[in-house]
């Protein structure tokens, strides 16, 4: 949040145990102390439930709170009943600057969007299979696939293009399948790369000319962040880089220059710019 370094902005985190699996809260509260520092963990579920016993031990490591939730009806999901009236709980009695709502459930959706009506940043994460409705109801959503470890010794393809078989976030090799462990099922999903389609290229491309001076080029930094305004849950990483710059680097219709900055020549800037408005 604006005027608070990430170690200021206190975060409420809410997991729906019921939706996702154990196996990512590690890489979720690394991922997470890039954003806030998490001063509410909670974690809502039936721990009478013999599926959600994996969760026990990495609660304790993490200090998160379970939350007991009973299914009073056969069919009836009471577990995003309590997480839900919680969070509004939360909101008027605690002094938080945003909310991070685990869970790939639509049924959080209103949630989302009556949190950031009062003015707190939401952060979604959950699988890629989350509906686009509770995605665009955050601020950013992070995408539970693209926070799975990466491997090494696989080549990178031409400039432009990986592929889920033999990229990951820093053109490393993917697990493969055919070499997995006795205990494959417990660990988290390989991380899959998207290729980039023509949507994704329009987005990023209309977005340059949006931010972009009177000689076509825009600052990196901003481009980013209206991109994610534009579509929460774009990640560079879901096109197999870790960054944004070298997603940039890669674009043939983008140009991608460095600049030194003026206050502090030590930190070099990132500028980028549509090919074409450039006569290329």
């Amino acid at each position: 949040m604006a005027g608070k370094s990430e170690n200021d902005v206190r975060l409420a985190v809410l997991i729906d145990a019921d939706n996702i699996s154990a196996t990512y809260i590690k890489p979720m509260m690394l991922e997470l102390a890039r954003y806030g520092n998490p001063t509410i963990k909670r974690i809502y579920g039936d721990w009478t439930k013999p599926q959600l016993g994996p969760w026990k031990q990495v609660l304790l490591d993490h200090a998160i709170s379970p939350v007991q939730q009973f299914g009073y009806t056969s069919g009836k999901n009471a577990t995003d009943s309590s997480l839900i009236i919680d969070a509004m709980d939360i909101l008027y009695t605690e002094q938080v600057d945003g909310f991070c709502l685990v869970s790939s459930d639509s049924d959080f959706t209103r949630l989302a969007t009556r949190l950031r009506e009062a003015g707190k940043i939401v952060y979604g994460i959950g699988e890629k299979k989350t509906p686009t409705a509770f995605q665009a109801a955050c601020d950013r959503f992070i995408f539970l696939e693209n926070l799975a470890p990466k491997e090494k010794n696989k080549k990178k393809t031409a400039k432009g293009t990986k592929t889920s078989a033999d990229a990951s976030s820093d053109g490393k090799a993917l697990p493969d399948a055919g070499n997995a462990s006795s205990d494959a099922k417990d660990a988290i999903p390989e991380r899959t790369i998207q290729e980039m389609d023509e949507v994704t290229c329009e987005l990023i491309s209309s977005s340059i000319s949006d931010l972009a001076d009177e000689d076509g080029w825009a600052f990196l930094g901003d481009l980013g962040n209206l991109i994610n305004k534009k579509s929460p849950s774009f990640d560079s990483r879901s096109y197999g880089y870790s960054k944004m710059s070298k997603l940039m680097q890669s674009l043939d219709f983008v140009e991608y220059e460095l600049r030194v900055n003026e206050k502090n020549p030590q930190v070099k800037l990132i500028y980028v710019r549509n090919k074409e408005e450039n006569g290329n």
